[in-house]
């Protein structure tokens, strides 16, 4: 069995104490006191990269650190599978799904393989998105509770893929979404679980102003003149070559620059390809900076975002988008689409501005651009709206509570 190394973590629950309080701080201790000596088993797809992999990054030691036995498993497949896997996670989204019907046989024979190579004896067992789901094979008799946690846009999925997907969904002990439009008719209990950001990251902690003016002038952009950014893998559905659309538009009417940073993940085989597209939307234009970034770049992630003017993220379907998350913690203001979980995060007009359309988006830019104050406003309200709702402390407490429910007897 293999199991995933968590980053070493240096900030305690103790360091959280200036975000939320001793008064939250203390509840969580309360919670896992209840759960000491429990065991709790977290399975994906991949140890870097997506937003999956970087809340269990930082939610596996905070839990740990409460005393409560974790780990942190990841599949393995080749090429072959992860190209299906992400044809089926595009499918779920609502798109097409051309493979023919044997590339289902290739999911199957992965979870055989992987349900031989992992070893599954935790109180809690949870598999997170549809790579994984036929897992539920392994569960032994009398094998602790099972949830699977899918952090994808379901609400109108390809039936083809659901169909083969939901007999395995069914089998678990419940589901959790990100997102109260996501769920399905199953006959399983359902929740609701917002993901979440770690504020004292590599990625969102405070940084010198220094770090972000050696960042820009390392990617030679320009500080004295507005920056619009997306932060995102390069992934058709996160609509980039619509971003390059949408600044052009922009650019007719205001100066601006485009920033496009992001990179790819090991289960996302389709990364390259949308890049080259990207960079032939660009063409010469000296403006736009197309940076394809290693997922250890958490710095410079953070450098862009915080020297942003405006964050965009146009996605056509998205799970929930903490690129949006991160962005509204650094109070920046928003302009995201009005898909998925992105909803629940920029509230129009009072934490950010939606947007249906790549007129749309150049519009609400162009908007924000001209209107400061405006911008400012959107900015504030948008860090407090994440610091109720979307850190990585709140997510551990509904885990929690999660657990003690499932202890409770009946």
């Amino acid at each position: 069995m293999s199991q995933t190394q968590v980053s070493a973590l240096v900030n305690t629950l103790d360091d959280y104490d200036s975000i939320i309080g001793s008064a939250e701080i203390a509840e969580l201790r309360t919670l896992a006191a209840r759960l000491r000596g429990r065991t709790v088993q977290m399975v994906n797809s991949t140890a870097i990269g997506g937003g999956v992999a970087e809340i269990l990054n930082r939610m596996v030691p905070l839990m740990q650190e409460l005393e409560i036995g974790v780990r942190w498993d990841v599949i393995t497949g080749g090429e072959e599978f992860f190209a299906v896997t992400k044809a089926f996670h595009n499918a779920l989204h609502g798109e097409g799904y051309h493979l023919p019907d044997e590339s289902f046989k290739t999911v199957l024979a992965n979870a055989e393989q992987n349900r031989a190579r992992l070893h599954f004896d935790c109180d809690f067992t949870m598999i997170h998105d549809p790579q994984p789901a036929a897992l539920i094979d392994a569960r032994p008799k009398n094998g602790g509770h099972w949830t699977w946690r899918c952090h994808i846009d379901l609400s109108q999925p390809n039936q083809k893929v659901w169909n083969f997907l939901a007999p395995f969904v069914n089998r678990y002990d419940s589901a959790i979404f990100s997102s109260p439009a996501f769920s399905r008719r199953l006959p399983i209990p359902q929740y609701l679980f917002y993901p979440s950001i770690d504020p004292l990251s590599e990625k969102n902690r405070e940084l010198d102003p220094e770090i972000v003016d050696q960042t820009l002038a390392r990617f030679d952009i320009d500080a004295n003149r507005p920056i619009v950014t997306q932060i995102s893998r390069f992934d058709r559905l996160k609509d980039p070559v619509g971003v390059v659309r949408a600044y052009h538009i922009v650019k007719r009417y205001t100066d601006c620059q485009l920033v496009l940073a992001g990179g790819g993940a090991s289960d996302d085989p389709e990364g390259d390809a949308v890049l080259a597209e990207v960079r032939e939307a660009a063409g010469k234009d000296r403006d736009i900076h197309i940076l394809d970034l290693p997922p250890s770049a958490a710095t410079e992630i953070n450098a862009l975002q915080r020297a942003s003017t405006i964050i965009v993220q146009k996605s056509l379907r998205e799970g929930f988008g903490l690129t949006v998350t991160e962005g509204l913690w650094k109070k920046k203001p928003v302009v995201a689409s009005a898909v998925g979980g992105i909803p629940s995060q920029v509230i129009h007009k009072h934490t950010g501005m939606l947007a249906h359309s790549i007129e749309g988006t150049a519009y609400q830019i162009r908007f924000l651009l001209s209107n400061p104050a405006i911008a400012q406003k959107l900015g504030e309200n948008g860090h407090e709206h994440v610091r109720e709702h979307f850190l990585i402390t709140s997510d551990v407490r509904r885990h929690l509570t999660l657990f003690l429910h499932f202890l409770r007897p009946n």
